[in-house]
């Protein structure tokens, strides 16, 4: 049986993606070649959780240097200067301070949509939602934000969502090179302007690295929360009782959050790159080979998490790595768990029950993401 064939039998990604159940596949892969190399990915599949946490913490092992050099792809000591840039405008003092604006927001939203009766909820909803608060935390236009969103989908699906991938680069640097200049000229209190102004050792950041650095924003900024949102109603649908529970319950809400994070991490894998032979579960990684962490599989290793493919909103502890582990934990985290929180609660508290349209669901096309591109919902409309 040919690689391509094998994978299409067992459910590994294909040129579709992932797909909603990826999670045969990873059981599977666990149970039988938890540290392997996979031909058509040119690069090692880690699978169980400590192999996984191992690669995305040992970077001296593992390195995150591959294709564009933005704060996702630079090891220390360059990461840990471009990270402290921004990482106030992440801490989670001053992401609280966004709840009262990021309630606005939601309630705004769901203002428009309640007399509906029907929507879809990842473009009328988890799509507007993180978009506008990157937007404005960045201080970009917010009449752009269909360009943003194309823009991203193209990034992280690699051109498979109807915009070509070079394309949507070259369109995103024009469009930042050209806020900047405009910064330049006339600073605002955004993150954008405070770039522009950042030195490391009395260095201003080049260009490249500006840029790559306010593409990585906006593109995390949206497609990580707008799944989170997703994959929650999705679970819940699929769950009735815990759904039911949490209704009752509504201060259960973060800790459903961290479970929707778990069971449907909107980040199933990252890549590494190894800086030398490293022996990884029983195998000889060499140097130089790339390796594809398996989040998505380390989040349901049964040596980890008991009953793992069970949805448990109250499931304490949860030391998923849905935002990755060690120095490259998600620096946007806090502000996804408190827009995927607020975002929840709402839905619940203004629509009622969400009835899902499962024949119409439509997966993101990606190996990297795992949400839905199209999640048609009913509810009771209101007066």
């Amino acid at each position: 049986m040919s690689d391509q064939h094998e994978a299409r039998a067992t459910g590994a990604p294909t040129e579709a993606g992932l797909g909603l159940d990826p999670f045969g596949w990873y059981r599977t892969m666990r149970e039988t070649r938890p540290v392997s190399r996979d031909p058509s990915w040119r690069s090692w599949m880690v699978f169980a959780y400590e192999d996984v946490q191992r690669v995305l913490t040992d970077h001296q092992a593992f390195s995150s240097e591959y294709g564009d050099l933005s704060l996702l792809n630079t090891d220390p000591p360059r990461h840990r200067q471009l990270r402290n840039l921004v990482t106030e405008a992440f801490t989670p003092r001053t992401v609280e301070a966004l709840r009262p604006r990021i309630v606005q927001i939601v309630d705004e939203l769901l203002e428009r949509l309640a007399s509906r009766g029907e929507m879809d909820l990842i473009e009328d909803f988890a799509v507007p939602l993180p978009v506008t608060v990157i937007a404005e935390l960045l201080g970009i236009p917010l009449e752009h934000r269909e360009r943003f969103k194309r823009w991203s989908d193209a990034f992280v699906t690699g051109g498979r969502a109807g915009m070509d991938e070079a394309v949507a680069r070259r369109e995103m640097a024009a469009f930042f090179m050209d806020l900047m200049e405009e910064r330049r000229r006339s600073p605002r209190q955004d993150l954008i302007s405070a770039l522009l102004a950042a030195r490391i050792d009395g260095e201003s950041l080049d260009q490249r690295e500006l840029l790559s650095f306010c593409i990585l924003l906006l593109v995390a900024g949206n497609e990580t929360t707008t799944n989170l949102i997703g994959n929650a109603v999705l679970c819940l649908d699929e769950h009735p009782d815990a759904e039911a529970d949490l209704r009752a319950h509504p201060e259960l809400m973060a800790s459903a959050v961290e479970e929707v994070l778990r069971y449907r991490s909107p980040v199933q894998s990252m890549f590494r790159l190894a800086r030398s032979e490293v022996r990884l579960g029983g195998q000889v990684v060499p140097a130089g080979d790339a390796v594809v962490a398996w989040i998505g599989s380390a989040n349901r290793d049964p040596l980890q998490f008991a009953e793992p493919d069970r949805f448990d909103i109250r499931r304490s502890p949860n030391r998923h790595l849905a935002f990755g582990h060690g120095i490259h934990f998600c620096l946007g985290a806090p502000l996804a768990r408190l827009e995927g929180t607020i975002a929840l609660g709402a839905l619940l508290r203004r629509l009622g029950r969400l009835r899902v349209d499962h024949t119409k669901l439509q997966p993101v096309p990606s190996g990297i993401l795992h949400g839905l591109q199209r999640l048609p919902v009913a509810f009771a409309a209101s007066s």
